[in-house]
Parts: C-alpha cells; sequence; structure tokens
C-alpha cells in the first residue's frame, strides 16, 4: 500500500515505479511484459512514462504491450484504450509493432463480433505463454488496472456473467459505463501476473478501496479478485486511501 499526495504525484510515482521494474526485468532476462491500463489516472502515467528520460533505460524494442481491456470500438476511436495509450506514451518510443498486442477492434478481421473478436486475442495469448507460465495466458511482469467507485477493474464490473467466467478472454455486453460492448481479461488471467498494481486517486474511489482490502468478495467487488502471483500493490492518493480498514500497512510520500 503507497499513498501519494495528490494524482499528479501518484501519476509521476507509478511512472518511476514503471521504469524500474521493467528495466530490473529486463536486465535479468532480456525482455519484458506489461498489461496496460485505460482511464484517467492509467493514460496519466503512461503520460509521465513519455516525459521522464528515465524512460530510455527501458529497451522498448523487448518490451511486449498487452492491454488488460478494451472498449469495442473502431480502430483509432478516441475512446479506445489503445488509441490513448499510443498517444500517450506509444508513439514516442520505439517499441517493436509485432510486439505491441492491442485487443481487436470493432472493425477488425471479425468484424461486430465481440466474442469472435475476444476469442482471437485468447488465441494471441496462449501463443505467447511459455511452458513456465502454466497456463494460457503469460505470466505478466507488471499488470496495470485502475479501479471504478464501483470496484470495477478492466472490464469486469460488479455482478456481471465475466466474473464466472475462466476462458482467458471474454466479451462483455451491457457494460454499466459506456460503451456497452467490451473486451477484458478475466479474473484468472490478471491472476497470472507476477506483479498487479491497482492505481485509483480521489475520493470517489475511496470506499470500493477499503471494500477491496477488506472481506469483500470478487462478485461484489472485482478489485478484490486483482491479485498478482508474486505480489500485489495498491498505489493510491490520500484522497483514495480515505477510508482504509484497520491493520492496513501503508507507506506513505511526503
Amino acid at each position: 500500500m503507497l499513498i501519494h499526495r495528490d494524482q499528479q504525484v501518484l501519476a509521476k510515482a507509478v511512472a518511476a515505479r514503471f521504469v524500474t521494474r521493467l528495466v530490473d526485468v529486463q536486465a535479468a532476462r532480456g525482455t519484458a511484459s506489461v498489461v496496460l491500463t485505460g482511464g484517467g489516472v492509467g493514460i496519466a502515467v503512461l503520460r509521465e512514462v513519455a516525459a521522464t528520460g528515465a524512460r530510455d533505460a527501458i529497451d522498448w524494442r523487448k518490451l511486449d504491450i498487452w492491454w488488460g481491456d478494451e472498449r469495442f470500438l473502431p480502430s483509432g476511436h478516441p475512446e479506445r484504450n489503445e488509441t490513448a495509450a499510443r498517444e500517450a506514451l506509444l508513439d514516442h518510443v520505439d517499441v517493436d509493432p509485432g510486439r505491441v498486442h492491442p485487443m481487436p477492434a470493432a472493425d477488425g478481421p471479425d468484424g461486430d463480433d465481440p466474442e469472435a473478436a475476444a476469442d482471437r486475442y485468447a488465441d494471441e495469448l496462449r501463443a505467447a505463454a511459455r511452458p513456465e507460465d502454466h497456463g494460457p495466458v503469460p505470466s505478466f511482469d507488471v499488470l496495470m488496472l485502475g479501479m471504478g467507485p464501483d470496484g470495477h477493474v478492466a472490464s469486469l464490473f460488479p455482478g456481471m456473467p465475466a466474473l464466472y467466467d475462466e476462458r482467458p478472454v471474454v466479451a462483455v455486453r451491457g457494460a454499466p459505463k459506456p460503451p456497452p460492448i467490451r473486451i477484458t481479461l478475466t479474473l484468472p488471467s490478471i491472476q497470472a501476473a507476477k506483479e498487479a498494481w491497482i492505481i485509483a486517486a480521489g475520493e470517489e474511489k475511496a470506499r470500493a478501496v477499503r471494500l477491496a482490502l477488506s472481506d469483500a468478495g470478487p462478485v461484489q467487488v472485482p478489485a478484490a479478485g486483482a491479485r498478482g502471483r508474486l505480489r500485489t500493490l495498491f498505489l493510491l492518493d490520500r484522497a483514495a486511501a480515505g477510508q482504509l480498514p484497520p491493520g492496513i500497512e501503508r507507506i506513505a510520500s511526503p
């Protein structure tokens, strides 16, 4: 649990952690993988990565980039997480296009069929998984997640059928937050990551943070099920940390 003064400081701190973590992984293994998130704070983190000179310490050509969820809209649509991530960061660094893995768009090879698009992404993840991953998706080095006021992560909303699904990737119809049709990793895929980072800012997130760290179940509060294999970090600003349950170890920045 790391708490920062406000959203701006939070975004800068997560960006620094992003660079450090990926540099360390690449130093040890040569390559690294990351799962990006959308939303205000998620894209703010990517802008801060782009803005820091330390970004050049990452070997971007040896980084696999995935997404945790996507709005099922045409390619290039301003509401797609991919579009925002490219504008904020990916267009400014020397990535290998073959290692950037956006979720299919509504004008892609599967047309307007989100279930087929979800299956296509699951196949891509399965092809990237190694025997040592022991599952149908890679053991991502870092998986970043924003969190909504209702406790949703990726496009896993409270009470929806996707929370019961064991497949790696599923389509979501009727999401309570527009647009209603989305594609998302499921909880088993999220839990395959070595590190899961849940990033939240703002007073409206405080109750969901408290529930995610208490005894709430993932069907009621999906963030409660977002855990990494080796490490789970809640990265918060002071407003989002305003209702933490007692006994939670917290580290506050100045």
